[in-house]
This record gives structure tokens, sequence and C-alpha cells, in this order.
């Protein structure tokens, strides 16, 4: 698994903030298996000062958090011709088959969740490997849906704590939940 997380400059203080929380989370990524990555336009030599800001960039033990530079991510380079700064930011979670399996858009001026990502790459840690939803508002450790796909049989077999159905004015049973595997 692997995460990227672009930003549009060095040195913005929302981005700042975000690689110190990155830097705190990281024995949190390595748990979960995900190599993180943070993408900017700025030069090595500007990673390295700003990662000197909040100690952030530098490998720690089993993480893989670091700073990399993309010549043409964002805007000019040139230093005759002032950057043009991104409005945006974006998190990209890939899994391992190398496909994206999350992208997440935010403004520049508001700092991403990180408790979200964490939660969002459980999820998609768990269904990837069970035959199993999260539902809205979902944390580690609640029940989870079964898929529709999976007959009630095959359900009884493979979620031995049991599966149960919420009750909805149409009557309709589709919405068959267990304890998380």
């Amino acid at each position: 698994w692997g995460i990227l997380f672009s930003h549009p400059r060095d040195f913005t203080p929302v981005c700042t903030t975000e690689l110190g929380r990155a830097a705190k989370l990281a024995p949190e990524f390595s748990k979960r298996n995900v190599k993180m990555i943070a993408l900017s336009i700025d030069s090595v030599q500007d990673h390295l000062s700003w990662s000197k800001v909040r100690g952030v960039g530098r490998r720690r033990k089993g993480a893989a958090a670091g700073l990399s530079r993309s010549s043409r991510a964002v805007g000019p380079t040139s230093s005759a011709q002032p950057m043009t700064l991104s409005p945006y930011t974006q998190v990209f979670v890939f899994g391992p088959d190398k496909k994206l399996k999350l992208s997440i858009l935010y403004p520049a001026t508001t700092g991403r969740n990180f408790d979200e990502i964490l939660r969002v790459v459980d999820s998609l840690q768990l269904t990837a490997y069970k035959k199993v939803a999260t539902p809205v508002d979902w944390k580690p450790g609640d029940s989870v849906m079964v898929v529709p796909t999976l007959p009630d049989e095959e359900a009884k077999k493979l979620f031995p704590k049991g599966v149960f159905t919420k009750d909805l004015p149409s009557g309709k049973k589709y919405l068959r939940y267990t304890p998380q595997p």
C-alpha cells in the first residue's frame, strides 16, 4: 500500500502542519504496511530546508515518509517567472496491485484530516480482503456490512459471529451487518 500527498510548494503553512502530523502518524501508517511520500514542485534543497522546520521528511524506522520533486507538477519552475500556486492539495492511496483506491482533493487553505485518511485506509484494507463494506461513519471495530452479492448461506459460513439485517420501512432485508471480522 502507498499514499501520496501532493503539496503546492514547500513552506506553505497548511502543508507544514500536515507534514508534521504525517511524521507523527508514520508508525500508524507503517503498522498498516502503507508507505508514505509527499510531492512538491520545489527543489531538493528546499525540501531539506523545509524538513528542518518541523523535523519532517526524514526517514523513520519502518516508514518511508519523505519528499519528492516533480519539475512540472503544478506550474512553471523557472526562477524568472513566479510560481503559479495550486489552489488544491491531493491525497492518493494505491493498493498493492498498484491501482488507485482513493483520491481526495482539498482546497490548499484546508488541512487534510489524517484521522479520516487512516480510517479510509483501514476500510480499504478490510474490504480488499473480506467480503464486506463499511457503512457511513464506520470506525475500526464497528460492525460492517456483508456485500450484497454474497448469498445468505455463504455469509453464515464466512461470518460465524452472525449476520443480522437492519429493519427498513420498505421491509427489504438487504442491509446485512456482521461484527468486524
